[in-house]
């Protein structure tokens, strides 16, 4: 694995407030050592992104948001473009979220719309894709996955991969405590990293593939032991600032 240097991305979804991100950040940035090669990122809510990047200056973590709107400007009232949140600071933007796809009906061309305005000013996005329970438990995983992402590189083609982050996130193992085993996860992993091999074989070994589903300090280090687990997507464990540590630790051992 070597050559992909593995991110650990905290996803703070609707949580935080002034007074708690200047004591998780201050902490982060202070105990994040550059040595541990790990790409580290938090994903705040959009009101405090330019308080994040203000705050993380020094440090060696990025800041990034959780969802863009797909027009560049204009009479879209309560929506944010890839440009404003490129001249806050952010360097990363969610893309697909299963909580976007599920609550606010982001569909499959709508996430790679998303993709596309995020790349056009130079962000990097973090594209999501994961199936339900349900979608488990009927074993469509695979076609579930590859629809997700055979939309974004239809839209957008398959060297659009190379600027971007995957995410892997089973739907049924997000805060429900239930975790894919590290033998599941790097099933998927290794599923759409060979159906990008397929189009292109030198994005697919390089694209980093996250996993998304309840990673905590307990079973980071297992998870990110896989050899297609290139790091992970946080949720709840990224809020505290120890947990959120060991995690990085964990994918730091690996290199």
């Amino acid at each position: 694995m070597g050559m992909r240097r593995p991110v650990v991305a905290g996803n703070w979804k609707m949580h935080g407030s002034r007074a708690s991100n200047e004591v998780l950040l201050g902490e982060l940035g202070e105990r994040v050592k550059p040595e541990w090669q790990v790409g580290v990122a938090v994903f705040p809510p959009y009101v405090y992104l330019a308080d994040a990047v203000r705050m993380l200056e020094e440090a060696d973590i990025d800041v990034g948001a959780q969802d863009v709107c797909v027009h560049p400007v204009g009479a879209f009232t309560g929506q944010v473009a890839a440009s404003m949140l490129k001249d806050v600071g952010c360097r990363y933007v969610i893309v697909g979220h299963s909580e976007r796809r599920r609550l606010y009906h982001d569909d499959d061309t709508l996430v790679a719309r998303k993709f596309g305005a995020v790349l056009s000013v130079g962000l990097t996005p973090v594209l999501c894709l994961g199936e339900t329970l349900e979608e488990h438990e009927a074993e469509r995983t695979e076609a579930v996955v590859a629809r997700q992402l055979d939309a974004v590189t239809a839209m957008n083609g398959v060297k659009s991969l190379g600027a971007a982050l995957i995410a892997y996130e089973p739907v049924w193992a997000i805060g429900t405590g239930r975790t894919a085993t590290p033998e599941q996860a790097q099933a998927v992993h290794a599923y759409v990293r060979h159906r990008i091999h397929r189009q292109d074989a030198k994005i697919s070994a390089e694209v980093r593939i996250l996993y998304g589903g309840s990673v905590k300090a307990s079973n980071a280090a297992e998870l990110f032991s896989m050899p297609d687990v290139d790091g992970g997507l946080v949720g709840g464990a990224s809020l505290s600032a120890d947990e959120f540590l060991q995690i990085i630790a964990a994918a730091a051992v690996r290199n």
